[in-house]
């Protein structure tokens, strides 16, 4: 926004109120303008604000409580959100005034340091009331109402480069050196089908949402083709995001897939339906980006699986430190030590290696914890050592990147883990605000909460998280067998947690043990028990300790011990 020619800058009295009003309707109207509902009410309330002549009470408090439904205590110092959304806004200002806003005469800008806008004239251009845009009228709202399901699509429309290891050579040695592998995302133009203006503007908005939504994850980079004649295959982008709209009278109809660009295959694909009123149209280009940023970006999701699955002879530094992120997530499932030392070191050389990466720092901050939560026995003074590390890792995590998931999930596991329950909680709540599309994190802070003692709204979290995940996770069966222990339904406990494959997890044969146990399931609870004797003995010496560590109150871990106890295991007093 610094870079803009042409323009002089004039106080606020200079220009006439409705002529700023009227710029400020052209910008939230504008299919270009990349923000979310919440960045767009925190644009119209700082200009309008200011407008009234109360930008002297425009502040990170005023923002959050007004805007962002924030309680009375927000802390701006401990909760960045405001920080973030305003950064968010900045760029999505940038963007509209370098594509439908060029000509624009009235600019809006929020200077750094501050959240109170400058209204700034191009000083060759009149002051003239910009066009009103046109906007359809709303309808009454109604539930959206629209089904995803696989596509088979009969034939990919646009020939890709065929590549192998050379082009994929090519892609990462173009990256910036000193910065780890980051998978990169072109996101196209939708195809109009229909080829009417009204399906364009959906296309177009529909478009703008799911790149919005894809950024939230920040493992990812979004890219995106904007101008005509740009050739995407220029692009070092490693996937394609493409897709098409089709309006008929009354309904819509979406498809979207991702494609690979080293051969040109179809990764993942899926069409979306609804009715077309606006209210509904509006909703559902929401749902829809969020389905598919979920479906794509996610940790367990369709770009994890691709790259999972991609062997690269001696690989460069930058895509050896990007895949140490995924062993991580290879290694949760098993939780072996001998997988977990490996895994931490290879962390510790990509931090080394790269010092600047907030997603490294939050892993390794999680095998710390890991180091002193499936210890058994614990060594007093190397536990203590351990999540000291991890309480280190994650703020550097959160320190490098505040918006960084991974970070926020670690912090929030140690400060759990370190008895701070309000803190951890807190940064759990700010970092679902941050990025609720990431079922990853949402699944571990509904734990946090049930196991906490608020075991309705960690458990309806954890149950969403289930739901939404593209990927399937033992833990999610293990927590919801959990959920149903404690909730009184043994029955729907043992279902959950005989799904669950985390059999080599001995917190899942302790979950198992006291949900037969409870429920009266003699022989189920004597195999559990006896597993849990012949291979962690020690965790069965320790129990009343393990349980809490993990359990915040102390009737919860009572309750479980007199279900182990059920089950035949001898609980020491």
């Amino acid at each position: 926004m610094n870079n803009h020619t042409g323009t002089s800058s004039l106080g606020r009295d200079n220009l006439p109120t409705e002529d700023c009003r009227a710029q400020l309707v052209l910008i939230v109207a504008s299919a270009d303008f990349d923000a979310t509902g919440r960045e767009r009410r925190f644009l119209t309330h700082v200009v309008e604000e200011t407008l009234a002549g109360r930008g002297d009470r425009i502040k990170a408090y005023s923002i959050a409580v007004e805007v962002f439904g924030r309680g009375e205590s927000f802390d701006a110092q401990t909760d960045p959100i405001v920080r973030i959304e305003a950064g968010h806004l900045r760029r999505a200002l940038e963007r509209y005034y370098l594509t439908s806003g060029h000509a624009d005469p009235i600019l809006i800008t929020i200077p750094k340091g501050g959240y109170v806008p400058v209204f700034t004239l191009r000083s060759d251009q009149p002051v003239a009331e910009p066009q009103t845009p046109v906007i359809s009228q709303p309808m009454a709202d109604a539930p959206v109402r629209w089904v995803a399901s696989r596509l088979v699509l009969p034939g990919v429309l646009v020939l890709f480069l065929v590549a192998g290891a050379s082009l994929l050579a090519g892609w990462w040695s173009s990256a910036t050196p000193g910065v780890p592998e980051t998978p990169r995302v072109l996101v196209e133009q939708f195809e109009n089908l229909t080829g009417t203006q009204a399906a364009a503007a959906v296309a177009s908005g529909l478009k703008q949402e799911i790149v919005s939504q894809l950024s939230k994850f920040k493992d990812i980079v979004v890219v995106e083709s904007t101008a005509e004649g740009d050739d995407p295959l220029t692009s070092p982008a490693r996937f394609v995001l493409a897709g098409s709209v089709n309006l008929s009278v009354d309904a819509f109809r979406v498809r979207v897939r991702l494609i690979n660009r080293a051969d040109g295959s179809v990764l993942w694909a899926n069409s979306y339906d609804g009715a077309i009123k606006v209210a509904d149209l509006v909703q559902a280009q929401t749902d829809i980006a969020s389905n598919v940023a979920t479906s794509l970006a996610q940790t367990y999701g369709v770009i994890f699986q691709a790259d999972a699955n991609l062997h690269v002879e001696n690989p460069p530094d930058d895509w050896a430190a990007y895949s140490c992120t995924l062993s991580f997530y290879a290694y949760r499932f098993p939780v072996s030590l001998e997988a977990r030392s490996t895994v931490r070191t290879c962390l510790e050389k990509s931090v080394g290696r790269f010092p600047n990466y907030a997603t490294a720092w939050g892993l390794l901050s999680l095998i710390y914890t890991d180091d002193y939560r499936f210890e058994f026995p614990a060594d007093g003074a190397a536990s203590a050592e351990a999540l000291e590390r991890a309480l280190a890792a994650a703020r550097r995590a959160v320190e490098l990147d505040p918006a960084n998931i991974r970070g926020r999930q670690a912090e929030m596991f140690a400060l759990y883990f370190n008895k701070e329950i309000d803190a951890a909680l807190k940064v759990g709540k700010q970092t679902l605000d941050i990025n609720p599309n990431d079922t990853e994190f949402m699944g571990e802070y509904g734990e946090r909460l049930a196991v906490s003692g608020n075991w309705h709204d960690g458990c309806s979290l954890i149950s969403a998280a289930h739901q939404r995940s593209p990927g399937s996770s033992p833990y999610y069966e293990a927590d919801l067998a959990l959920c149903s222990y404690f909730s009184g339904d043994y029955l729907q406990a043992a279902m959950w947690i005989k799904k669950s494959s985390a059999l080599s997890n001995p917190i899942y044969h302790l979950i198992a043990a006291a949900a037969f146990g409870e429920g009266g399931n003699k022989i189920e609870a004597e195999r559990e028990r006896t597993w849990l004797i012949k291979n962690q003995p020690n965790l069965v010496k320790t129990v009343r300790r393990q349980l809490s560590i993990r359990l915040a109150r102390a009737q919860d871990v009572e309750f479980f011990v007199g279900s182990l106890k059920k089950a035949g295991l001898e609980v020491a007093d």
